[in-house]
Order: C-alpha cells, then sequence, then structure tokens
C-alpha cells in the first residue's frame, strides 16, 4: 500500500476519512446517514466549523470525521459514497482532505489539492484517488479546479440571494 492515501489516513491509529461540505447547511446529518457501502464507522465526529466568513455560513459548512478501528479497510468505494450522500438533496460542494490540512483561505485552491484525495460536487459523481502520486499532478489539479469553480459559483449564488432579500427595517 506505499504511495497510498490509506497510509496517511491511518497517522492517528484507526483509518479517518476527513469530509467537509459546503451548501448542506450547519446542522449535520445523524451517523446512521454514514452507514454506507456495508461499512459503519466506529466513531462519528460532526463538527459544524466556527468563524466561518459569511458567505460561507449562509450555506452551511460541516466537518465530518469517520474513523474505522480496521485499518485492513479499503475506503475508496466508502468515500465514494460519502461523498455522494453528503451531496444529496442539496446544491452543495464537498471534498476529503487529509487532516489538519482546512483554512477558509485554501478551501480546493491549487495550494492544497495535493492534500485533497476526493471531490464531489452536486449532480456529478464524487472522483476519488488513492494514489500520492497522481495527487501531485497537473490532471488532478485540474480536477479540483473544477470543483473550487463549482464553489465559488455556490458562493456567489448564495451572494446573490442575499442581495435580493427584501431589506427589513430594524425593531
Amino acid at each position: 500500500m506505499a504511495g497510498e492515501v490509506h497510509d496517511i489516513l491511518c497517522w492517528r491509529g484507526p483509518v479517518s476519512v476527513n469530509v467537509f461540505v459546503i451548501g448542506s447547511g450547519n446542522t449535520p446529518l445523524p451517523k446512521e446517514a454514514f452507514h454506507l457501502a456495508g461499512l459503519v464507522p466506529d466513531a462519528y465526529l460532526p463538527f459544524p466549523l466556527l468563524e466561518q466568513p459569511e458567505a460561507v455560513e449562509r450555506l452551511g459548512l460541516v466537518s465530518y470525521d469517520l474513523d474505522f478501528d480496521d485499518v485492513s479497510l479499503d475506503l475508496r468505494e466508502y468515500t465514494r459514497a460519502v461523498l455522494r450522500r453528503v451531496c444529496a438533496g442539496t446544491r452543495a460542494v464537498a471534498w476529503t482532505a487529509f487532516e489538519g490540512t482546512f483554512h477558509y483561505d485554501d478551501l480546493l485552491t491549487d495550494e492544497v489539492a495535493h492534500q485533497v484525495y476526493g471531490y464531489c460536487t452536486t449532480g456529478a459523481e464524487p472522483v476519488v484517488e488513492w494514489d500520492i502520486a497522481a495527487l501531485q499532478g497537473e490532471e488532478w489539479r485540474r480536477g479540483i479546479a473544477g470543483a473550487r469553480a463549482a464553489l465559488d459559483a455556490l458562493l456567489s449564488a448564495s451572494e446573490t440571494a442575499r442581495r435580493e432579500e427584501p431589506h427589513r427595517p430594524s425593531v
């Protein structure tokens, strides 16, 4: 498994799939929503992220850590299923990234593309890459740029909707 994402996902013991989703609100999905691809996480840790920029907060941003004690599991299909699930039924952009890589200034940018190992936008099939060398490549960076463009469009649509809301005077 050398050179695989799996090796990095086990750095703290259990295999941990870290998922971020913008657009599905700030209320986490229930743990049963992650019983997918025949697997049930041993630990389900949802985190509505704090200090969200205004544009992100209107859409909602939740992070999930989904941990498995059995480090021999191949979680590629599970990761695809999770990305598909968090984007279902709403206009959202989701991605999986290595622990400790999240920062609001770097959401799906070229600088962090090699630390993202999966992404999905509503209406599209999830894309997951398990080879570390592929995450370093130009093709992967182009895919991440496409996900970033979808995120920018989502944020822009939210901003437009906010501006079009009727102004309510203060009481």
